[in-house]
């Protein structure tokens, strides 16, 4: 019962922040002897970091980031280090950034800062350093999209581990490594930090070692038809999601984001009101199969601005989609025998079914006001 009760509680501490996990965009483009770099990064997460918005209004204006301009190019400098070395191993010098620019991606705006760095001699070897927001959000990643040797391109996700990534060029340059396993890791990553999806899942599952014969919550007897309904959930999330990831991911289907994420907290607070009111005391796969396919869509969101060509987008959103299951599957496997075990006693049902399940409908209440108004709540 206190790891279940531990695993909720450090869920619901960051719950009331949940929203589309925070990214960086890289790219880094090599034309002869000049390195073109472009970095995008989210004016959530620089106001977050220098509190760029001035007067506090909740409206972050341009004016408050032009003034701020030399504070962001040093967070991005601390950010993001780049080593380009030449023919002789001599370093390229980077030129200055050029004036600010904004951007819009799926889930905002960006910032962009562009500069070059511009070598005497061929380019040998790159040598990158990511450590952006490592301090402040560990659970950061950027995206970086490296054509260095054309025709060939790949594009890699990165922790802010600070860890030294080195990319021979030229001739010392050999067949890129494949990087499909970066978003095999990113999928886990995904699922994990994304605690609206987590806490709709759990949702689904807290009653799951639970039956209602005669209209009030007692221990399931038997666990063959626990294993099937929770078989049911998990394979009606993944079959939905799977199927709006791949729609989202090839821009066959494009809904607004604000919808989405709207949407998404609606199915929440939904699952959660379902444990206190049921309506759907079994097969609630077919709960998990309508919203599924609005999950997928928040998936997307990981993958829509990663600049992947069509013909090199389907082995990525391949391992990211697999990430997303093994990550679920682990959340499923430790869950589900904690609640069996524990399911005879009174503080489950009182206490994670009820309590838990009215704090996840409260949050997502939260996140519905917000999304769907566009409020910043307290």
């Amino acid at each position: 019962m206190k790891a279940i009760l531990l695993v909720l509680g450090l869920l619901l501490i960051g719950a009331a922040q949940a929203h589309k996990p925070s990214d960086a965009y890289l790219r880094l483009t090599l034309q002869g002897q000049v390195l073109e770099q472009r970095f995008d990064i989210a004016l959530r997460d620089l106001d977050r970091d220098l509190q760029l918005d001035a007067d506090d209004d909740g409206e972050l204006r341009w004016g408050e980031v032009r003034q701020r301009a030399a504070e962001i190019a040093a967070l991005a400098e601390q950010g993001l280090g780049l080593q380009l070395l030449d023919a002789q191993g001599a370093a390229c010098p980077a030129g200055p950034l050029q004036p600010l620019q904004l951007d819009s991606h799926s889930d905002g705006r960006y910032l962009l800062l562009r500069r070059q760095l511009v070598c005497a001699a061929a380019p040998q070897e790159l040598t990158l350093r990511y450590r952006l927001f490592a301090a402040s959000d560990p659970t950061h990643r950027g995206v970086a999209h490296l054509a260095l040797d054309a025709p060939a391109a790949r594009t890699l996700v990165l922790a802010p581990d600070g860890q030294a990534r080195r990319f021979p060029l030229g001739q010392a340059a050999a067949t890129p490594a494949p990087s499909l396993a970066s978003f095999f890791v990113e999928g886990i990553h995904h699922i994990w930090i994304g605690v609206d999806h987590l806490l709709f899942l759990l949702s689904l599952l807290l009653p799951a070692v639970l039956v209602r014969p005669a209209g009030r919550w007692q221990p399931a007897p038997r666990l063959r038809p626990v294993l099937a309904e929770v078989l049911g959930v998990v394979t009606a999330f993944t079959v939905a999601h799977s199927i709006t990831l791949a729609l989202a991911a090839f821009d066959l289907v494009d809904p607004p984001s604000r919808w989405v994420e709207s949407l998404i907290a609606f199915s929440v607070l939904l699952a959660a009101l379902n444990n206190l009111y049921p309506l759907l005391d079994s097969g609630r796969w077919r709960l998990t199969l309508v919203f599924g396919l609005v999950h997928g869509f928040g998936f997307a969101g990981a993958l829509k601005d990663l600049g992947l060509a069509q013909g090199g987008l389907a082995g990525p959103l391949v391992m990211f989609n697999l990430g997303v299951e093994a990550g679920q599957l682990a959340i499923v496997a430790v869950f589900v025998p904690l609640a069996w075990v524990l399911r005879k006693q009174g503080g489950y049902r009182r206490g994670l079914l009820g309590g838990g399940s009215a704090l996840i409908a409260l949050l997502a209440t939260v996140w519905l006001a917000e999304r769907a108004l566009d409020l910043k709540l307290p």
